[in-house]
């Protein structure tokens, strides 16, 4: 069974939630982090990414980055920007883009999941990323980003969430890109309890995104109970800041291929593309295919739909995602692409650029682009449940989840 339990969070000051909050240190590089917090001085980007209020020629992984973001942290702290519950409690935190609204339960989940894989993952992490974020937490003391989790449809649990949501939410803003942003305090014991008995039942959570921040918690609070003489498992550093989504309340969006030389011409492509695939040329289409199986692939002047045939279609819970197909036998075989996360020669496109953003790569530094339908949580849960893992940039959640609402001391 999944093991959850409520925390104290540390929260902003009621009223300054939109003021504080922000999207995830890693949307943002360097100079845009700098641009973003000139003009947001309480923005939470100050502490998850320090860097930002110091001059270019300090190094971005310094220690003195992570001092400054202690610094700061406490100076909003005893300025009375941030708050602490006085007793443990769950949260449910909502946002709604375009009408459509996902909630999920703001929690903490057992570090002991996350090594016995009962918190299952779908991505393979690297060491130089996480360094990052294993020191921030370390220096903090705090997870300030969560990790957004989900978990197959539970009608009990998203029972409890209709039931929560009757009551007013104590912060309710849209922020700058236009996504309502909502929280809801569950204090009542009662409920409380009924939450915890809930996940009893609730045998696997998978990580939707965040694997590195995961990653990098689950090794701070490793690293605390090392440094511990005793402990005995309810310390807070053995748990980690997440946020629990039912399966239906989420909605993954395309990511889309961006490949800027051919390195031949485009009828050798073509020709080498219809050994094994089904090519069509198509004209004012939507550039994004509706259906499973079916891959556009847009030039500048042209258009193609492009579908495997039959016979080298593969089984198995990865080889049948249309990332894989595309990554096998047409980036890796045709364009020599052997390691999309290394090679300078491709691009990848969230779904909620959209097409548009294509077609401007198509317009600047780009000679093909590959519209992908949208991996599904089923797909996802299959690869995670066989213990494989999918390419690299198979999935793009939207909304993000922002950072600074729910802080986890540890």
């Amino acid at each position: 069974m999944a093991i959850i339990r409520p925390f104290m969070a540390v929260r902003p000051k009621s009223g300054l939630e939109s003021e504080i909050s922000s999207l995830p240190y890693d949307v943002f590089n360097r100079s845009e982090a700098k641009e973003y917090v000139k003009s947001h001085k309480n923005s939470f980007l100050k502490i998850d990414r320090a860097e930002s209020t110091m001059p270019d020629s300090v190094d971005t992984y310094d220690d003195a980055v992570y001092d400054n973001a202690v610094r700061i942290y406490n100076d909003m702290k005893s300025e009375g920007l941030f708050v602490k519950d006085s007793k443990p409690c769950f949260y449910l935190y909502e946002e709604i883009m375009d009408g459509r609204s996902q909630t999920g339960l703001v929690c903490t989940a057992g570090v002991d999941d996350y090594v016995g894989n009962v918190i299952k993952k779908h991505e393979n992490t690297r060491a130089d990323k996480e360094i990052d974020r294993i020191k921030h937490v370390d220096r903090l003391s705090a997870q300030t980003g969560p990790i957004f989790l989900a978990c197959r449809d539970n009608t009990r649990l998203q029972d409890i969430f209709t039931e929560v949501k009757k009551n007013p939410p104590y912060f309710d803003f849209t922020d700058e890109y236009g996504i309502t942003e909502k929280g809801y305090l569950i204090d009542d014991d009662s409920l409380i309890k009924r939450i915890l008995e809930l996940f009893g039942n609730i045998n696997e959570l998978y990580i939707a995104d965040g694997h590195h921040r995961c990653a990098s918690a689950a090794k701070v609070c490793l690293k605390r109970r090392e440094e511990s003489s005793v402990f005995d498992g309810s310390e807070e550093f053995n748990y980690i800041l997440s946020m629990v989504f039912p399966a239906s309340e989420l909605k993954i969006m395309d990511y889309n291929r961006v490949i800027k030389k051919l390195n031949m011409t485009r009828e050798e492509f073509l020709q080498k593309l219809s050994k094994k695939f089904f090519v069509t040329e198509i004209e004012n289409s939507l550039n994004k295919p509706d259906k499973k199986g079916d891959i556009y692939m847009l030039f500048k002047e042209k258009e193609y739909l492009i579908r495997l045939k039959d016979e080298y279609k593969e089984e198995g819970p990865v080889e049948t995602l249309d990332v894989s197909v595309l990554q096998k036998h047409v980036l890796s075989e045709i364009l020599g692409i052997i390691d999309p996360k290394t090679d300078s020669n491709i691009d990848f496109v969230g779904g909620i650029r959209g097409v548009k953003e294509l077609k401007k790569r198509l317009d600047t530094d780009a000679e093909v682009c590959f519209s992908m339908f949208p991996t599904s949580l089923e797909e996802l849960f299959n690869v995670a449940d066989a213990g494989l893992l999918m390419p690299p940039k198979s999935t793009w959640f939207e909304p993000k989840l922002r950072s600074g609402l729910f802080i986890h001391e540890i």
